[in-house]
């Protein structure tokens, strides 16, 4: 039997780390491999797309040489440098130490992923193994030599393999083998170039990693929040930066997709485009710590991608405002831990989602109080999405977690709606728009009369997932601190008191609703999943609204400790399992986080 030249298994969710240059991203686990990364862009074809295969389907390892039959080593410490993208990370061998430093420069040219190897103790033995391959695993490109460069072809795409140390290729990858000792650094670079194009330039590793500390030293040092939890805070903030794609200002969901939210099952869903909700949000995040820019940034974004057509607003669109994100299977991919299908594109992208309606204007209605310049076209399309909503805000709709089942009247979604016409009223009220103040106060009036009358469990004392339903749903959560409520009514707090005993998990943390196992649920889907990070914080906003804030902080810290390393979440915690699920790093886990130390540093609920 023939001896595998390389072994690896994709490591846990948790032990990856994010690089990216904001346009696209690479995840580096803690053996040195790079198992997925996507090239030009968040959502093109992955080149290395091992994380949801194996070693097969794409993946560059560099670190410590091992024996070929063996696991490679795992490096013994790594961190990001400073408040940056720059991971470093360092192996202790029997012959000395050694450290990898990976980054991505932001994009002047061409998208570059860099990787510099340094000597810090004794002689050690070290191997670069980069097989590329194309369209998710799927194409072999054709790889040789170009004037002393590596080159790997197929298609449109070329990547081009830059490093002083000599290089040799077998078994359809490329192999370097060096020594390294105390003060050598041996750069590494692949640059992704259109196959028609000339070549790209060649890299300057040193001159780029200087630029790119200097780049995100200058960026942090806008951040307005400077209270007890600003490591988590930075570092979050840090990575939706990193998931903002830059020429455009839309922000991804995440940069994976198909990473499962249950460990060998079918909830595996495409995460690289821009969800409005997870942006604006994100947005209110940004805009609450001093990024401004950013902020301008997205508005832009979204009057460019609703356009003249709010009537027909999309829940998601793509990171460029493209509408048409149809859903494919990749059959030749295995995916994580045997979670199956690999999903491409997003289905869900024509659902109807009434809550967007509200998250869009809350997040327009903030950047107007936050003195955002103004913007006659945002305001008009405010307007529009108002006018839209009174005549669609008492249908079903599938609600904010694209339940895959039939449509219901979510309560979550009504909220929303209210929260839109509320916005949007206070924008009139300021002599900022013009619109039937009158009649849509009364449309206020009719939708929060209609939640508190269909969608509330008087027995209980709780609202219900959706009209006439008994389940319960996390999102109602947020019926506080939308305002719809005010923290003391006791129908909030039998909420909030409702959803911890049929919601959580063992350890407090919460789930989205009810899941039925291996029968379909409210969703549509069979299997279960984890607890929801975003819901979990959202429990400890609201128990500090309601003046619980020792348990709240509590509850934030416990939430803080499920990172992993380097600060970095998921959507979601397998509470069975003890470990992170689903697509990685989630900005619909990072934005919560800040806004719960926001609040608990204003309340001064923090220890220490």
């Amino acid at each position: 039997m023939a001896v595998r030249l390389e072994l690896h298994v994709a490591g846990r969710i948790e032990d990856y780390a994010l690089i990216g240059d904001m346009q696209t991203a690479a995840l580096v686990c803690r053996d040195g491999t790079v198992d997925w990364l996507c090239l030009p862009r968040f959502d093109s074809h992955a080149i290395f797309a091992g994380l949801l295969g194996t070693e097969e389907h794409g993946f560059w390892r560099l670190g410590p040489a091992h024996a070929a039959d063996a696991q490679p080593p795992t490096a013994a410490r790594r961190t990001y440098r400073g408040d940056s993208l720059i991971l470093e990370s360092e192996w202790d061998t029997p012959r000395g130490t050694v450290r990898v430093t990976d980054f991505m420069p932001p994009r002047d040219g061409a998208p570059q992923l860099i990787r510099i190897v340094e000597g810090v103790t004794g002689r050690v033995p070290m191997r670069s193994a980069l097989r590329m391959r194309f369209s998710y695993g799927r194409v072999v490109p054709w790889v040789h030599k170009h004037e002393g460069r590596t080159v790997a072809v197929a298609g449109p795409d070329s990547v081009w393999f830059d490093t002083a140390a000599e290089t040799y290729g077998k078994s359809l990858t490329t192999y370097a083998d060096f020594t390294v000792a105390p003060g050598d650094r041996i750069a590494f670079t692949i640059s992704w170039q259109p196959s028609h194009r000339e070549p790209p330039g060649l890299p300057e590793p040193e001159q780029s990693l200087a630029a790119t500390e200097e780049f995100w030293r200058e960026w942090v040092e806008h951040c307005t929040y400077h209270g007890p939890y600003r490591e988590a805070v930075i570092r979050s903030l840090i990575t939706l930066k990193a998931l903002t794609y830059a020429p455009t200002g839309g922000v991804v969901a995440a940069p994976t997709t198909s990473l499962p939210e249950d460990i060998g099952g079918v909830r595996n869903w495409d995460y690289r485009y821009t969800w409005l909700r997870d942006a604006a949000i994100t947005l209110s995040s940004l805009l609450r710590t001093g990024y401004r820019e950013e902020a301008r940034a997205w508005r832009e974004w979204l009057l460019r991608a609703v356009a003249g057509d709010p009537e027909n607003l999309q829940i998601m669109y793509g990171i460029a405002g493209e509408r048409e994100l149809g859903e494919a299977e990749l059959d030749w991919l295995p995916g994580y831990e045997k979670s199956a299908p690999v999903r491409v594109g997003n289905g869900a992208a024509h659902q109807l989602q009434l809550d967007v309606y509200g998250e869009v204007t809350e997040a327009l209605h903030l950047a107007h109080m936050t003195g955002l310049a103004r913007n006659d076209y945002a305001s008009l399309l405010q307007l529009k999405l108002i006018r839209y909503l009174e005549d669609h805000w008492d249908e079903p709709d599938e609600g904010i977690w694209e339940v895959r089942g039939p449509r219901r009247h979510f309560v979550h979604s009504k909220v929303m709606a209210w929260v839109a016409v509320d916005r949007t009223i206070k924008l009139i009220e300021s002599g900022d728009a013009d619109g039937p103040l009158e009649r849509w106060r009364e449309l206020r009036d009719d939708i929060h009369r209609d939640v508190c009358e269909r969608g509330y469990d008087k027995e209980r004392n709780t609202f219900t997932q959706s009209y006439g339903s008994k389940e319960l749903d996390a999102s109602l959560l947020l019926i506080p601190q939308m305002g719809f409520l005010p923290p003391d009514d006791k129908r909030v707090i039998g909420t909030i008191e409702a959803i911890q005993r049929e919601l959580s998990t063992p350890d407090g943390f919460i789930l989205r609703y009810p899941t039925e196992g291996e029968h379909k649920g409210v969703d549509g889907l069979p299997g279960d999943e984890g607890a929801f990070l975003a819901c979990s914080f959202w429990m400890a906003d609201d128990l500090a609204m309601i003046g619980r804030v020792d348990e709240a902080r509590k509850l934030f810290e416990k939430l803080l400790s499920l990172r992993n390393d380097l600060g970095l979440l998921a959507e979601e915690w397998d509470p069975t399992r003890k470990r992170q699920v689903g697509n990685f790093p989630q900005a619909f886990s990072h934005v919560p986080l800040i806004d719960t130390a926001l609040r608990l540093t204003a309340s001064g609920a923090y220890g220490g």
